[in-house]
């Protein structure tokens, strides 16, 4: 699949609630939540206000088409793990998944972080997504976990 990967544009903010919808994991069986459940403040907080200091994005585009957004900003989010490390957001549209898009993008994001001088980056992940071994994979590992998820964070 051709794509490029690039930061986002200004404009293209509004894009990043499709992405946090799409980031939502939805365990097999289980019916995909109303859009209306992120404007819940816990979800909120990826997107409301996005473009300041330490938010970052990165977008991968095929046909002029965004498909794929990873972002990180620093906020006390689920995977928080201080004031000084950003937290990452990741999804693509679902027809994009299982292609190494997502790979790619975090791979790019990593090395911004790393070339912005941040020393380590975290998130948050349901155990049960797959997403997980390709989070170690990059070089997450788990610093906490609860009953449902893992707390993984990556020296950069």
């Amino acid at each position: 699949m051709d794509y490029q990967i690039r930061e986002i544009q200004e404009n293209e903010y509004p894009i990043l609630s499709d992405f946090l919808y799409e980031a939502i994991f939805i365990p097999e069986g289980m019916e995909k939540p109303p859009k209306s459940i992120i404007e819940q403040p816990e979800l909120q907080m990826y997107v409301a206000d996005f473009g300041k200091e330490d938010d970052w994005c990165l977008v991968a585009e095929t046909k002029e088409k965004i498909v794929g957004a990873v972002w990180v900003r620093i906020m006390n989010d689920y995977g928080h793990v201080d004031d000084e490390t950003p937290s990452f957001a990741i999804s693509l549209h679902e027809e994009y998944r299982h292609l190494g898009i997502g790979t790619a993008l975090m791979r790019t994001m990593l090395q911004l972080l790393k070339d912005k001088g941040y020393k380590q980056t975290s998130l948050s992940v349901q155990k049960a997504n797959y997403a997980v071994n390709m989070y170690r994979k990059l070089g997450f590992e788990v610093v906490k976990e609860n009953e449902e998820e893992y707390i993984m964070v990556c020296q950069l």
